[in-house]
């Protein structure tokens, strides 16, 4: 259910939300106080409405510059004239680059993750920010006393409506049962007192000595330790999470790229999707209405979909093999005179002959000077944000990937890369997370992952797209991913960073390895990708981020 406001929440909120008493709604709000409020709201568990009553309109005392600052038309006049102009070009005319001109803040809560990872396969003029599953606890039930789970409606009305609502309060309340324990677990296995620590400023180590003299660096520190331990026990405890899980997401987009995302929504086969469609067209009606009047059910994409299912159904296949035995990263396709190519798109600014000529000359020098050329330039990237040049666009990757529900969700994020993955399934088996050894509890995850994939295989004959919302994030997706190497080197280093998940980082690794395995002097530009294992990795992210609060703000333990 929406969350409720009282009668004078709401007269605050109205001016800045398209409505009060749904969960998908518009922002009228200044583009930089949205962004805050979006950066804000992912990291909380509290609604996007309310954080902005606690924390942005009365707390910081923002109000009355919203109020003179707020997106309203002084001259609706001419605000109907300029939708008239627009309702010209897109209907008249046809013109889809006008609809990128515009773009719209919208907010979606209590949605599924199987729907919000639908959501965000859109890729262009489209960006998303949602709640994070590691800073942010699932053990509580909501204000009905429902655990976070969407109710699939066809499901509930199967004849699997119980096994359903079983299976769901069995994963959440294993959630619930097991995060203080793997919290007060982690904390022993790793007693602050031996976790390295740096200094926030110059990433020099510090001895613990040193730290617990200073009082002030104290306090920091022992913030910072223990965020890094509940975010990692979240990290753990996320895999008992189903695919039902609800999660809030905020974004903005063009109206060229709503209006594609709500074609797809509205033709998708499950019911949640055709709904958060209908919804998400209703509130940009109030705010880009000229930017998707077009947008409504797709023939086309329905057919597209119905087709290639039963070709697939259709098509012999061998078995799956056995879960233990899957390769969790496949290099497939690649450039064989990737080398070649890429020196030369780099030369060819630079150069008067034309692009066949200078792949020939360059083709033609010793297979070492063209290395020593190509390491000499990529020496000169200081650091992960020293972008890598366009030519290295040049070259492309094709890599089939198995990771658990949780990795993809985090990987999934790279929405310039082509990605396509396959139903969300149990088929391929469950992953482990060492700490349930270390700390104790494998015995209730197995027993719920076995559980879960007992209904999923009774699910998917006849529910192949519903099962998905039973699927805890512990089990393993296959999808492919086909990027450059310029997108290689970003998405590897930005992967593999000390800060990120464990499983996540094992992967990309992994792809890093295997495309310095077919083209080691290219590899060279990926200086910035991080071999080393941690433990607790993001404790010196969280150290700089407690630093700098403090330092901003004087906010003290």
């Amino acid at each position: 259910m929406p969350e409720s406001f009282f009668e004078d929440e709401r007269r605050v909120l109205t001016p800045y939300f398209t409505n009060t008493d749904r969960d998908v709604f518009g922002l009228r709000l200044p583009e930089e106080v949205a962004g805050a409020l979006f950066s804000r709201y992912s990291r909380s568990a509290k609604s996007l409405r309310r954080v902005f009553l606690d924390e942005f309109h009365g707390g910081e005392g923002l109000a009355a510059g919203l109020l003179s600052s707020r997106r309203e038309p002084d001259n609706p006049a001419a605000l109907r004239k300029a939708r008239e102009f627009f309702d010209r070009v897109l209907v008249g005319y046809g013109d889809d680059s006008v609809a990128q001109l515009g773009g719209a803040h919208v907010a979606l809560e209590g949605i599924s993750n199987v729907a919000v990872k639908a959501i965000e396969d859109s890729r262009v003029g489209i960006a998303f920010l949602e709640k994070s599953t590691r800073y942010v606890r699932f053990d509580q039930k909501d204000a009905g006393g429902s655990w976070l789970f969407h109710p699939e409606e066809r499901l509930l009305s199967s004849p699997f409506r119980e096994p359903f609502l079983a299976l769901m309060d069995g994963l959440f309340s294993a959630y619930a049962v097991q995060i203080e324990p793997m919290i007060e677990g982690i904390s022993r296995l790793l007693p602050i007192e031996e976790v390295d620590v740096r200094h926030p400023k110059s990433g020099e180590p510090l001895a613990w000595a040193d730290v617990a003299r200073d009082e002030e660096l104290m306090r920091i520190a022992r913030r910072a330790y223990a965020a890094t331990v509940r975010a990692h026990a979240c990290d753990v405890m996320r895999g008992f999470l189903p695919g039902a899980t609800r999660t809030n997401v905020g974004v903005f987009a063009s109206g060229q790229a709503y209006e594609q995302l709500v074609n797809r929504l509205l033709s998708h086969p499950l019911v949640e999707l055709n709904a958060l469609g209908g919804a998400l067209k209703t509130e940009l009606d109030q705010l880009i209405p000229a930017f998707v009047k077009r947008a409504a059910r797709s023939d086309y994409l329905t057919a597209m979909r119905e087709a290639t299912r039963a070709m697939a159904r259709a098509f012999p296949s061998a078995p799956p093999p056995a879960p233990t035995a899957a390769e969790p990263v496949r290099l497939l396709d690649w450039d064989a005179d990737a080398e070649e190519t890429v020196l030369a798109a780099l030369l060819y600014p630079d150069s008067d002959e034309p692009l066949p000529a200078l792949r020939a000359r360059v083709a033609a020098l010793p297979a070492g000077e063209r290395a020593a050329r190509m390491a000499e330039l990529a020496s000169l990237r200081r650091n992960r944000r020293d972008k890598p040049p366009r030519a290295l666009e040049a070259v492309d990757y094709t890599f089939d990937l198995m990771g658990n529900f949780g990795i993809y969700r985090d990987l999934h994020r790279h929405r310039i890369l082509s990605q396509e993955r396959q139903l969300f399934t149990t088929v391929h088996g469950w992953d482990i997370p060492p700490e349930l050894d270390e700390i104790g509890g494998r015995a209730l995850w197995n027993a719920c992952m076995e559980e879960a994939a007992a209904l999923h295989e009774k699910l998917r004959g006849d529910f192949p797209y519903e099962a998905q919302y039973v699927v805890p994030f512990a089990f393993r997706v296959r999808w492919s991913i086909r990027m450059n190497l310029r997108e290689a080197i970003h998405f590897c280093e930005l992967r593999s960073m000390p800060q990120g998940h464990p499983d996540y980082r094992v992967l990309v690794q992994e792809m890093w390895r295997q495309i310095e395995r077919v083209h080691p002097s290219l590899a060279v530009w990926g200086r910035f990708v991080n071999r080393d294992a941690y433990r607790l990795g993001r404790l010196q992210s969280e150290f700089r981020t407690e630093f700098r609060r403090f330092e901003v703000g004087g906010v003290r333990a």
